[in-house]
């Protein structure tokens, strides 16, 4: 994809990346589907034309109110450690937010004004949480706990040479707008999806097409993602991750009321209030690393010894393709689940937390618990390895048999 057209800023910001409408052909199974029982009557459209008119989309400016609602189904523990409640109150950082957006509903109010204007306020009650692009400037700001987040963007795919916004700052990574959920959702498509056209429908008072992906393995626990495309000017408006058990949505992140008209300049303006705290974003703060991957585990109370320690050095590979991908993690731990089990020394939290995750498997691998969420489910087996991925427990098992 060429960085430097008017086209490819586009679509890199709101709909799937151009270079997709050109592979879809060949690399995803594209079925005609036009029913529309219950929608709106509109022109028939193939999933090709569909994505086409996705990529093809010139809308750089909207504003409007979207909600998004995530049931994971975790298990009690869990998602009491994610808060359970509204994203404000903390600090600023965008990064300590993300995984309170991983359960309940969330309302949130959206703008933008081309590649370098957006902002996504959360309410919650009388507090809200902003985090604005204006320019060279990322702000977050949580109105809860008075704190504000800044750090200077990363330069616009237009503003720079070769590789420019390819390094994404931490402003980039709550993504939470039915467009950019969009747009990873078709950028990841490929072989192993089949795509149609569902039912028409109405989001937001528009009339809009269902585009729909569908795994074509077996072993993962997504069903289908259907994304809403507005049947005039090819923007997402909602997107809804289903199961492959049934029952209510993942999730579902749509648009309640969407405006097309160029936002004001003011709504992307942010001062730091009187009294604010203010942190600077520090360059490498967040990025990735192999480390990562046991943070969490490494942070809660006993399970330091399971995850290898601070600054254990875990190997982490990959395993299959497409829908049913998953990470195998050797944590290189000092301390097993059966140790940690018949610890009786180990804080009440990390044994609570062994107990939340689910039925205890074996295999040709050995034995080991699954975490079980109706999306993601995680096989920790007894000599410290980790199985993760959007798969069912028979296909965690099977890989650990397979790679022990």
């Amino acid at each position: 994809m060429a960085a430097n057209t008017k086209t490819s800023r586009k679509v890199a910001r709101y709909a799937v990346p151009v270079a997709v409408a050109g592979v879809a052909a060949a690399t995803v199974a594209m079925v005609p589907a036009f029913a529309n029982a219950g929608g709106p009557d509109l022109p028939k459209v193939t999933a090709q034309q569909l994505i086409e008119k996705i990529a093809a989309s010139d809308v750089e400016q909207l504003s409007g109110t979207a909600k998004i609602s995530t049931d994971l189904g975790l298990p009690k523990i869990a998602s009491g450690l994610l808060g359970g409640g509204g994203v404000t109150g903390g600090s600023a950082n965008p990064e300590d937010k993300v995984a309170q957006l991983a359960n309940g509903t969330h309302t949130l109010r959206v703008a933008a004004d081309g590649e370098d204007r957006q902002k996504v306020t959360f309410l919650d009650g009388k507090d809200e949480y902003s985090l604005i692009h204006n320019g060279d400037d990322v702000w977050g700001y949580d109105s809860k706990s008075n704190e504000v987040f800044h750090e200077k963007a990363a330069p616009s795919e237009g503003a720079a040479g070769k590789g420019a916004g390819k390094e994404h700052k931490t402003g980039d990574r709550l993504n939470a707008s039915p467009q950019k959920l969009a747009e990873e959702v078709l950028a990841a498509a490929g072989p192993t999806t089949d795509v149609s056209v569902g039912e028409t429908a109405q989001v937001a008072g528009r009339d809009a097409y269902q585009l729909v992906l569908k795994p074509k393995q077996a072993g993962s626990t997504v069903g289908s993602v259907q994304i809403a495309v507005d049947a005039k000017n090819g923007v997402p408006l909602r997107v809804q991750l289903l199961s492959s058990q049934g029952g209510k949505p993942i999730v579902d992140a749509g648009f309640t009321k969407v405006d097309f008209a160029k936002p004001s300049a003011d709504t992307f303006a942010f001062t730091p209030p009187k009294g604010a705290k203010v942190t600077e974003g520090a360059d490498g703060h967040g990025k990735g690393d192999k480390d990562g991957a046991f943070k969490a585990l490494e942070s809660f109370p006993g399970l330091d010894g399971l995850a290898g320690g601070p600054g254990g050095k875990g190997d982490v590979k990959v395993l299959g393709e497409g829908w049913t991908t998953i990470a195998r993690i050797d944590s290189g731990a000092g301390k097993g689940l059966k140790e940690l089990e018949n610890d009786k020394n180990a804080p009440k939290e990390a044994k609570q937390f062994l107990d939340s995750l689910g039925e205890k498997v074996g295999g040709s691998f050995g034995e080991g618990r699954v975490m079980s969420t109706r999306l993601f489910n995680v096989l920790v087996t007894d000599d410290g390895k980790v199985y993760a991925g959007a798969v069912t427990k028979d296909a965690l098992v099977k890989a650990a048999d397979a790679n022990k």
